[in-house]
């Protein structure tokens, strides 16, 4: 009997596989991986591990949910691939918490800027210019 392994891959921009003519967007994505039984109900080199990617709807069809069985292989190296982007995970975050409304309204509320959050997660000792004075 097979195990299944669940998880989330993150990707920070979009990404290819090799076997699915498809440039995928960025986001998360739910991953399952599904490993074959022991060793001996198995041939040698024909144990390999199935990994099938939860893909996002897509615009033109908002309810279609599709899956992508690829090789752990292939989707180790998109993985290895958007590490390399130089792109901070902190940047990830960021941009995601902005785009949430419900982030923007407590903002507001608070008289938070975008500029203080931005200026606040990239490090940078020097605050904004306040425009207050």
């Amino acid at each position: 009997m097979a195990a299944s392994i669940k998880t989330t891959a993150v990707f920070l921009r979009p990404f290819e596989l090799p076997s699915f003519n498809e440039i995928l967007p960025a986001g998360e994505y739910e991953v399952e991986t599904l490993i074959p039984g022991p060793l001996d109900e198995v041939g040698g080199d024909s144990w390999r591990p199935i990994v099938l990617v939860h893909l996002q709807s897509r615009a033109s069809h908002p309810g279609l949910s599709r899956t992508l069985t690829v090789p752990l292989a292939e989707l180790e190296r998109a993985v290895a691939k958007d590490k390399l982007t130089g792109k901070a995970l902190t940047d990830f975050f960021l941009e995601e918490m902005l785009a949430d409304p419900m982030i923007r309204l407590v903002m507001k509320a608070d008289g938070v800027e975008e500029a203080e959050l931005r200026s606040l997660y990239s490090g940078s000792s020097k605050p904004p210019a306040d425009p207050a004075t």
